[in-house]
């Protein structure tokens, strides 16, 4: 079938059947005049024919190539839409990042570059019957902008609304969505741009080579170049006026070292012939408050049920307790566990771990405390401290999304994993908007407020939690807690709870967890 597009291609076409605005260049032409395109068209109408071929119809433009000026004004039009539309993927108040913006526009001098390579004909001009081949990388190059545009825009406009609220996350909000989402707008892209260069330039060896590289480079920009082109401008936010704002700064520095000091020479030494606990909590997220509620009540829980009132670590990241609670990084998490290792019986006392944060489906633990750099966690990290400590009997709890990744790299003989969702399931309840998570709620702050045992609470908590998913209208699948019990930890812990059960310690008085609001309603 013959591809009437453009006139480089356009072997078969006839000077009469050419369209009237086609002023051919001849050869021997030499003036500058000469070399310039012919102007049939209007901005408008390049910039509709490029979305024609987001949809594989062919672009209406033989024999014609915008003006410098028209593809000047066509750029900038299009530069103002995507930066409109990534605008949306911050709620707030934002600042443009132009070092972001710019970083992933290198692949549009890859494509100039491609395409001239890529058309038929070495020379300037490759015929009578054909466009300059500066004039028909214009072309091309304007009909692929826009051409990219339609996938990309309506991919952005998604994701932008989530992120302002303006509809609920429900399955577009969950990662295997998102990576449908993704591929498929990437996928439509590449098809769209894939006919639009055949048009141009036929289908062969070089249009193939032309789209495998564009295809590696565009993977090249999302690995290297994700940086957003909006980030939340913290100094405008005025959501937060009413509250503290974390600020570093030599004073905050010097607080914390002495803080940490303070609160580590406080702990507790074990006592002889007990099976002490100790714990350390851990809450790394900082912009969410239900993360600092959770953890609070964890570490309270702890101190009066399990007796490890004054052999709690608590480390968390909130504006609020810069002062009171050491900072939860991966280094303190590790110095924390080396204190406790240093005052426990490391061969007999049981350490309890809790942490709580958003997870990711590469079982990662999120840690954000801005403008403080705090790196995620890995569950080989918690591992490595927890082996170079020397402690033996290990108690592991984990609210967070995906959390089930986490219990191959932790599990051995002398240790309880307890996870809030499977490895490939999200958890429920971390939302601004939540007063505890389902999993922290249902199975410490309820079902071992009545037990000292983690696994008679865990099995009565999943049934609840199932139930309050249900009603909440989890809508990506039940979460699905998991836990694994090591064959040596299982008589260390049914002698821990006979010996809590007959109240032969008696736990010493702690701050009570925040209320919570019966009012408030848990979301993601």
């Amino acid at each position: 079938m013959a591809i009437d597009f453009c006139p480089w291609h356009d072997a078969a076409m006839t000077p009469s059947e050419a369209p009237a605005t086609h002023h051919p260049v001849p050869v021997e032409a030499t003036s500058f005049e000469a070399y310039l395109p012919p102007r049939g068209l209007s901005v408008t109408q390049w910039i509709v024919e490029g979305l024609r071929a987001a949809f594989l119809l062919k672009p209406r433009v033989s024999g014609m190539s915008p003006t410098p000026a028209q593809v000047l004004v066509a750029t900038l039009v299009l530069f103002a839409i995507e930066v409109a539309l990534m605008r949306m993927s911050v709620a707030g108040p934002a600042v443009f990042n132009l070092q972001n913006w710019l970083a992933g526009w290198w692949t549009q001098g890859i494509f100039v570059f491609l395409i001239w390579w890529a058309l038929p004909g070495a020379d300037g001009h490759a015929g009578p019957q054909t466009l300059t081949r500066p004039a028909s990388v214009a072309a091309c190059f304007v009909l692929w902008m826009w051409c990219s545009m339609p996938a990309a825009a309506i991919s952005q406009f998604i994701f932008g609304a989530i992120a302002q609220g303006w509809v609920r996350p429900g399955v577009l909000g969950s990662a295997p969505a998102y990576w449908v989402f993704y591929v498929g707008f990437l996928a439509w892209m590449t098809i769209a741009a894939f006919v639009l260069v055949a048009h141009v330039a036929g289908v062969n060896r070089r249009t193939v080579a032309t789209m495998a590289v564009m295809l590696a480079a565009t993977g090249l920009t999302v690995w290297q170049f994700h940086d957003q082109t909006w980030e939340k401008d913290y100094s405008r936010d005025t959501s937060t006026d009413d509250k503290p704002r974390f600020r570093v700064s030599q004073q905050t520095l010097e607080d914390q070292q002495a803080l940490w000091q303070r609160t580590v020479a406080a702990l507790a030494p074990e006592r002889e012939k007990t099976s002490d606990v100790y714990a350390l909590v851990f809450a790394p997220y900082a912009s969410e408050d239900v993360f600092l509620r959770e953890s609070t009540m964890v570490s309270g829980v702890l101190q009066s049920r399990f007796d490890a009132a004054g052999r709690t670590l608590h480390l968390v990241n909130h504006v609020s307790t810069t002062l009171t609670h050491p900072w939860a990084t991966p280094l303190n998490l590790q110095r924390g566990i080396e204190a406790l290792a240093q005052r426990m019986d490391r061969d007999n006392d049981v350490l309890v771990v809790y942490m709580t944060s958003h997870g990711a489906s590469n079982f990662r633990l999120a840690a954000y405390h801005w403008p403080l750099d705090v790196p995620a966690l890995t569950p080989g990290e918690l591992r490595l401290a927890l082996d170079r400590s020397g402690i033996k009997n290990r108690v592991i709890a984990i609210s967070a999304c995906y959390a089930g990744g986490w219990i191959d790299a932790l599990a051995n003989d002398d240790t309880l994993v307890m996870t809030a969702a499977d490895a490939t399931h999200t958890s429920y309840g971390c939302g601004s908007l939540s007063e505890l998570t389902f999993f922290g709620r249902a199975m410490f702050d309820e079902q071992l407020r009545s037990t000292h045992s983690f696994e008679k609470a865990f099995a009565q908590a999943v049934p609840v939690i199932k139930q309050r998913e249900i009603d909440a209208g989890k809508d990506d699948g039940f979460s699905n807690p998991q836990i694994r019990m090591g064959a040596s930890i299982a008589p260390v812990l049914r002698s821990l709870e006979q010996r809590l059960e007959t109240g032969l310690a008696t736990a010493m008085p702690v701050n009570p967890a925040p209320p919570v609001s019966a009012a408030s309603k848990a979301h993601r």
